[in-house]
């Protein structure tokens, strides 16, 4: 199955992250739930994404979840804890050139009969908002230790486009190399759409195919989450 920790908690509600940060002061913060299916089993997880802006231009990440795969029967087990700060790089002088920003993510296992070791994402990711059309993509290297597991890559691109004041609808394409000995790399693609509930709650959702290896990767993919801004 391809790994989740990329698929969940990335740009919700897509996999591609953007280079935006949370607002200094602001709270952004995601009551989610994704599934994943390949022909064997069902799995995904559940929990909180908690996002704060600490200062201009940085976001401090905390990631609580709960993950499951069904097979025969469902299995839940605590996921790993996902630590992040999120910092985009200044402001360019010309208004046509895009925003970037680094990423890096530390996933700490809490569940150690399924791992003990700690895995790193280091992702860049670049993007331009206009009026309407926003674009944003990127990836990085995910340095995966432990036995029967394997670094790997991933990258994503999205567009998106507003509709009217309260919706925005994308689509995207996103790729990872093989993350342990027995999985393949998965390419997938996702529809996606954020509507704005009210001032403070909005409700985010994607959903779409795997294209390469998807059987044994992922047939789909789906999120939902809610978002709390304050």
């Amino acid at each position: 199955m391809a790994l989740m920790a990329f698929t969940a908690e990335a740009g919700p509600p897509y996999v591609t992250d953007d280079p935006a940060p949370t607002d200094h002061h602001h709270w952004e913060n995601y009551h989610f739930v994704n599934v994943t299916h390949a022909a064997s089993s069902t799995s995904g997880a559940a929990g909180l994404d908690l996002n704060y802006g600490a200062a201009e231009g940085l976001q401090l990440t905390l990631v609580l979840p709960a993950e499951f795969e069904r097979t025969s029967k469902t299995r839940w087990r605590s996921g790993d804890v996902e630590l992040a700060a999120k910092y985009r790089l200044p402001s360019p002088a010309s208004d046509r050139s895009p925003d970037l920003a680094f990423f890096p993510r530390i996933f700490i296992p809490t569940d150690h009969a399924e791992s003990s070791h700690v895995s790193v994402l280091l992702p860049v990711w670049i993007g331009k908002e206009g009026a309407f059309w926003n674009w944003f993509g990127g990836g990085g290297y995910l340095i995966n230790p432990g036995e029967g597991n394997r670094n790997a890559w991933l990258s994503g691109l999205a567009l998106t486009r507003s509709i009217g004041e309260r919706m925005h609808v994308g689509l995207e394409i996103y790729h990872q190399t093989a993350q342990t000995e027995d999985s393949q790399s998965f390419t997938g693609v996702n529809a996606g759409v954020d509507y704005k509930l009210s001032k403070h709650w909005s409700l985010l959702a994607s959903f779409g195919p795997g294209i390469q290896h998807a059987r044994q990767e992922g047939q789909y993919n789906g999120y939902l989450s809610f978002k709390a801004e304050y």
